[in-house]
C-alpha cells in the first residue's frame, strides 16, 4: 500500500505541474458548465492567479500542495484565508486514473490539519452541484451546507450577470474545527 505524499508548491517546476492540474481541472468544469448551464468562467486568469499570487495560498496564511503516490504527481489541494479565524479549501483535484485510492480524503485531511495548524476557527468551500462524490467526501469529513458566503472565488472569475445564477447551481459548505 503506498502512502500519499505532499509537497508545498513553491518552486517553478512545481507550479508548473500544479498549473497543469489546475487547469485540467477547471476546464473541465468549465466545459461541463458550458453544456449543462450555458455559463463559462475565465479558467486561465484563475490558474494565472493560483500561480502568481504569493499570498494567495502560500504561508502564513494558506497552503498550496501537489499529492503525489507512488512516486507520481496524482493531485492538488490548496487552502486560503478568506477571513482572520476562517480558511477556505480550494483547487482539490485528483487525476481520474487515480480516483478511488483516498487521494482526496488524504488531500483533505492534510489541509484541514494545516487550517488548525493556522489557527482558523472554520473552513469553508464551494464545490459545483454536479461534483456529487466530492460533497459525499466533504460531508464525510464534517462539512455541512451553508449559505452562499462572500469573498467566495468565482465574485472575481464570473461575469456579474451570471454570478446570482452560478449560486443557485452551487454548494457552499463549512466546518467547524
Amino acid at each position: 500500500m503506498f502512502e500519499v505524499e505532499f509537497e508545498q508548491v513553491v518552486n517553478e517546476s512545481q507550479k508548473q505541474k500544479a498549473g497543469a492540474l489546475i487547469r485540467e481541472y477547471l476546464r473541465s468544469l468549465n466545459d461541463r458548465l458550458g453544456r449543462n448551464y450555458n455559463m463559462a468562467f475565465d479558467a486561465e486568469a484563475m490558474v494565472q492567479s493560483d500561480l502568481t499570487d504569493s499570498q494567495k495560498f502560500h504561508p502564513p496564511h494558506g497552503r498550496f500542495f501537489l499529492a503525489t503516490w507512488n512516486g507520481q504527481v496524482t493531485g492538488v489541494g490548496c487552502l486560503k484565508r478568506i477571513e482572520d479565524s476562517v480558511g477556505e479549501l480550494q483547487r482539490m483535484y485528483v487525476l481520474p486514473a487515480f480516483r478511488g485510492r483516498g487521494i482526496g480524503r488524504a488531500i483533505a485531511n492534510r489541509l484541514i490539519e494545516e487550517a488548525r495548524i493556522i489557527g482558523y476557527q472554520r473552513l469553508r468551500l464551494e464545490s459545483l452541484e454536479f461534483l456529487e462524490d466530492a460533497h459525499a467526501l466533504y460531508r464525510s469529513l464534517g462539512f455541512r451546507q451553508i449559505d452562499p458566503y462572500a469573498h467566495n472565488s468565482m465574485e472575481s472569475y464570473q461575469r456579474a450577470e451570471q454570478l446570482n445564477r452560478y449560486y443557485t447551481i452551487t454548494v457552499f459548505m463549512e466546518m467547524e474545527l
